[in-house]
């Protein structure tokens, strides 16, 4: 398949995924049950594996620190709520966020995106894909849009997990990971700070390993030899994804990516991500 395709597909994928972690009914779908803070995302996206300890969290999200996992307080989210409600207001948040910035599918439309997606999600080998293969267990909900989402969020973990496989083979630690994120400007440092909470210290540290590597300069800049490795990753990534579309090929992943397209920009036009800026 075309390299620009399976990029393509996976971008969409990840933008029409994301909106649930911070849009406001998110704080209130789970405050209602209990669960309010950081604690809401992590339970929230934790509930399809179960009550699962911090320590599996922390093995399965990869890149947040040790202190941002286990301040969420995650274990008093399961003490309030079963991982089901959880899911179940996961679910809610969805379709709420949908109506309130006008995201819209025809009947034929919403048709059409899930004859392309449903195979691919159908053909995923879920050996060593822990969120995917959680994700895949979860039943979709009646909420056609809301079962939309889902088949994209599985694609979008698997995707995820294949990723985070390449980091560990490639000695690439989880602050180190951060640390190449933000220099290649795909995530902002003040997010970074505020939700993954490395310290100083093991930023410094994280720093002084990529230098070693000649992949950063000592203030943390990213070298041309860093970006090249950087970037690299992700076309290996994206080469490990490109069977999951053999069900649908280059027309049909371009067709879907057309089809996903939509949701991003109406959330966008919404403020959604304003913090992100």
């Amino acid at each position: 398949m075309d390299p620009s395709t399976i990029r393509n597909i996976h971008m969409a994928t990840n933008l029409a995924h994301r909106f649930v972690y911070f849009v406001p009914e998110a704080a209130e779908e789970y405050a209602a049950l209990g669960i309010t803070g950081r604690a809401g995302y992590f339970a929230s996206r934790t509930a399809p594996m179960g009550a699962v300890p911090d320590e599996v969290v922390l093995a399965t999200f990869y890149n947040f620190s040790e202190r941002a996992v286990r301040s969420a307080l995650i274990g008093d989210a399961w003490a309030k709520a079963s991982p089901a409600d959880i899911q179940a207001a996961r679910f809610r948040v969805v379709g709420r966020a949908f109506d309130r910035v006008g995201v819209t599918y025809t009947a034929e439309d919403l048709a059409e995106a899930r004859a392309l997606i449903d195979p691919v999600v159908a053909g995923l080998s879920l050996a060593g894909k822990p969120l995917a293969a959680a994700n895949a267990a979860v039943q979709l909900p009646e909420d056609p849009l809301a079962a939309l989402w889902q088949q994209i969020t599985i694609v979008r973990e698997w995707r995820g997990d294949v990723h985070v496989a390449l980091l560990v083979a490639s000695d690439i630690g989880p602050c180190a990971a951060m640390v190449l994120q933000v220099g290649t400007g795909r995530f902002p440092l003040g997010i970074t700070q505020a939700t993954r909470q490395w310290n100083e210290e093991e930023w410094a540290a994280s720093i002084s390993e990529l230098a070693a590597r000649g992949w950063v300069d000592s203030a943390g800049a990213m070298t041309t030899a860093g970006t090249t490795a950087r970037e690299h990753l992700e076309d290996e990534t994206d080469r490990l994804c490109a069977p999951i579309w053999k069900p649908i090929e280059d027309r049909g992943a371009a067709r879907l990516t057309e089809l996903l397209e939509r949701i991003h920009p109406a959330f966008v036009a919404a403020g959604t991500y304003g913090a992100l800026t």
